[in-house]
């Protein structure tokens, strides 16, 4: 099984195939838009801006697991990401990282890169970054933010 094995759901409920990124590399992060981490949105949209013509993409998942802090329909969502931060890359639909009902692709990228609490997500803005091969290549803490990823993003690239 790799990453591309997964279809996923948009912020519209449309199925998307996570082979449609092959060859690029993927900074995949639950979300939430009343989190202490949310102004990580500045900071993850000028990675994008910045690397995206390279074959950069960042997968946005909200994920209201963590104290409620995505409220909201996922177009609600969406429309506070791009009137307040200006989001321009891909949001998904509203998932579950942890527990019975987590998302399949959650459970595979924990099973790949455990983290401090082995297979759990401690919070929002959790990230995971995604080799072109689609390799799980790294996890990042919510705490660490968006700029601190930028040299292994570069390498990724390279």
């Amino acid at each position: 099984m790799t990453i591309y094995d997964f279809v996923v759901k948009d912020n519209k409920g449309n199925d998307v195939p996570l082979e449609n990124y092959r060859g690029k590399v993927l900074l995949i992060v639950n979300t939430a838009t009343g989190c202490g981490f949310t102004p990580q949105y500045d900071g993850l949209q000028d990675l994008y801006d910045r690397y995206a013509p390279q074959g950069f993409e960042i997968l946005d998942f909200p994920c209201n697991q963590f104290l409620g802090q995505a409220p909201g329909t996922s177009d609600e969502i969406a429309e506070f990401c791009k009137g307040r931060f200006g989001i321009t890359f891909k949001q998904f639909g509203k998932i579950k990282v942890n527990g019975k009902d987590a998302e399949p692709l959650y459970e595979y990228l924990k099973s790949q890169k455990g983290g401090v609490l082995g297979k759990r997500i401690k919070w929002n803005f959790t990230k995971f970054l995604v080799g072109k091969d689609g390799t799980v290549l790294s996890r990042f803490a919510p705490t660490v933010k968006p700029e601190e990823m930028e040299e292994a993003i570069k390498e990724a690239l390279q």
